[in-house]
């Protein structure tokens, strides 16, 4: 276990509102941010969910703990950054995730994408390869909008969505359902990743629940194959579901980082908890 800095780290008080990203076209993405030692630790999220979630406030007490930086935001059109949900594509969100690197963050990072940012912090490690320590999927989907929704839509939702442009499916998460649009889907057949090898040498943790009923766990394993990286590792857990949010779930999450951590100690230089960011 890392030794814990007695000194503080920066931290927003609690309740306290997020900072803002000034992003091209008057967008801003909102996020929160520890200083602390590097690697730092960013939480990418899922779709439609936000950075107040159980998993990047439960990563921010881990990060405060330990002394460690500490990243989490909300993309475009999600929680409480600006932007129509609406107009979102998975470029747009890759894109956020890489100006979060260039300007939030220093040294290297570990990403940590949470479903539909399994993709996301693959295609941020492409873009960023020199700033990536180490990337942990939790339940993630890459190739979500092609895997996972085009291919079960019925005849009659590809007409909805090829003739309006979106179609709403229902969700377990929200009761109104959820709005897919056709910029969505084509966009992210420009950023579709396993059809191939996925040239991506970090070390790689996917953990992912067997009782996953929005992503299947085998697509992880699919994912382990493609990866150019020698160093993955797939944990399956028997009880899980898409959320992992179980209070044993977030510690086999701790777990998961420390020993990614430890396992290179000296590759890691170390800065003071309370020295600002960039």
């Amino acid at each position: 276990m890392p030794e814990l800095s007695s000194t503080p780290p920066l931290a927003p008080a609690p309740g306290a509102r997020p900072e803002s990203l000034a992003r091209p076209h008057g967008a801003t993405i909102a996020y929160h941010r520890l200083a602390g030692m590097l690697p730092g630790i960013v939480f990418l999220g899922g779709f439609r969910s936000d950075m107040t979630g159980t998993k990047a406030l439960y990563l921010e007490e881990y990060c405060r703990r330990r002394g460690r930086a500490y990243v989490r935001f909300d993309y475009f059109g999600h929680g409480a950054s600006s932007g129509d949900f609406a107009s979102g594509t998975i470029g747009r969100w890759r894109d956020d995730a890489v100006a979060i690197l260039d300007s939030l963050t220093e040294g290297k990072q570990i990403l940590v994408g949470s479903s539909m940012s399994g993709w996301i912090m693959l295609l941020a490690a492409l873009a960023r390869p020199e700033r990536i320590a180490a990337l942990v999927g939790i339940a993630g989907a890459p190739d979500f909008t092609e895997e996972l929704l085009w291919s079960r839509l019925t005849p009659a939702q590809r007409r909805e969505i090829d003739e309006q442009g979106r179609v709403v499916l229902p969700s377990d998460y929200d009761p109104a359902g959820y709005l897919y649009t056709r910029a969505l889907i084509e966009d992210g057949r420009k950023h579709l990743l396993l059809g191939k090898p996925v040239p991506v040498d970090v070390p790689v943790r996917l953990l992912h629940g067997m009782r996953d009923e929005s992503v299947p766990w085998r697509l992880s394993l699919r994912l382990a194959e493609l990866l150019a990286s020698q160093d993955v590792v797939v944990t399956l857990v028997k009880d899980g579901d898409h959320r992992l949010s179980t209070p044993a779930d977030l510690a086999l999450l701790a777990q998961t980082l420390d020993a990614l951590i430890e396992a290179a100690p000296d590759q890691w230089p170390q800065q003071r908890p309370d020295q600002p960011c960039r």
